[in-house]
């Protein structure tokens, strides 16, 4: 087992349900997924100490152990001994400082001037370091808060939504910058998001949080892959589920959408829905196993895909080229018995 390790165990009462989290993170990057107030940011607010958890312990591991917070012993560190880097919503820049005072406010009044240098010329902030916080975009804004973070070199670093508030060219580039940073980090970074494909991009293992609790846990490809229960299906972006039907150990009726599925599992008992990627459907002929018909459906170009939505519900993602402006579409569609998610409620 690594000697670093994460521990976070805590209740809190809130106004909506009750926030009871409990996992530890040994390397790398973990997300928190989950829809907005289900409890993400409080998670977030409550490891660098700006909210204190009615009960539980919050501690890290390095060489030694440091207890954040215990409820049991009485101990509860200021936000500033804690050395966990928060990336805030806004980012949260000191409006009346330059950016290069902001990138140094986290060190010590006779800081070595070259961190503050290295960090500049690592966020690609050259030229900038005269200008206020106003006078900057929302990347170069983000690469600020990001640089004052790595500045302290913290051994947590926690992003709130870090991207919810950038323009999709600019998403795309800080996306790069950002895996890149956290790949080079020797620490902790965990990361809140509601977006699946950040989630995805980043973490090698996710949290899905609904309500104050976690739903699901493990490695994220694993739980994209097999997400086991409705809400983790959806919040992993899966957009065809239905009720079912269990016909026999192998097959079960779509109770949305009126079509009898073959699977390749023996399904259990407890299997109450399905769910299909919109990428996972196919053409087809029509005696096909998990063939169904295609007539009266709706279809969108989109640049990059046609999205057709079948009579009975279903949709399909289809890719295609950005010059590409007619589309024929098949009489049946299938889905693969192999490409079938059984879910439980």
């Amino acid at each position: 087992m690594s000697n670093k390790l994460l521990k976070v165990n805590i209740h809190k009462k809130l106004k909506e349900f009750d926030l009871d989290v409990d996992f530890e993170l040994e390397k790398n990057c973990l997300g928190i997924l989950g829809a907005s107030g289900c409890g993400k940011s409080m998670t977030l607010k409550s490891i660098a100490g700006i909210v204190n958890p009615d009960k539980g312990l919050i501690s890290l591991t390095t060489n030694d152990e440091t207890i954040y917070y215990d409820s049991n012993e009485k101990i509860n560190l200021k936000p500033q001994k804690r050395n966990v880097g928060y990336l805030f919503q806004n980012y949260a820049l000191f409006p009346n400082m330059t950016v290069e005072e902001n990138v140094a406010s986290g060190l010590s009044k006779n800081h070595d001037k070259q961190i503050v240098s290295d960090m500049i010329k690592r966020f690609h902030l050259e030229g900038l370091e005269k200008r206020y916080p106003r006078q900057l975009s929302g990347g170069q804004q983000q690469r600020v808060a990001l640089a004052r973070i790595l500045a302290y070199n913290p051994d947590v670093i926690l992003l709130d939504e870090p991207f919810s508030a950038m323009d999709t060219f600019l998403k795309e580039q800080l996306r790069i910058e950002l895996a890149n940073l956290l790949k080079n980090f020797n620490g902790f970074s965990i990361l809140v998001t509601h977006n699946r494909d950040e989630a995805f991009q980043f973490c090698d293992e996710i949290i899905i949080l609904d309500n104050g609790k976690i739903i699901a846990k493990g490695n994220t490809h694993e739980l994209f892959e097999n997400p086991k229960k409705v809400q983790v299906a959806r919040l992993t972006g899966c957009k065809n589920i239905s009720e079912i039907e269990i016909i026999d150990d192998y097959h079960l009726k779509s109770i949305d959408w009126d079509v009898t599925f073959e699977v390749s599992q023996k399904i259990s008992s407890n299997i109450t829905h399905m769910g299909i990627r919109a990428h996972d459907f196919s053409p087809a002929q029509e005696y096909d196993v998990n063939s169904f018909t295609t007539l009266n459906s709706a279809v969108l170009e989109m640049p990059f895909e046609w999205e057709v939505t079948l009579a009975n519900g279903l949709w399909w993602k289809c890719d295609k080229e950005i010059r590409e402006h007619q589309f024929t579409l098949p009489e049946y569609l299938k889905v693969d018995p192999d490409n079938i998610i059984l879910l439980e409620k």
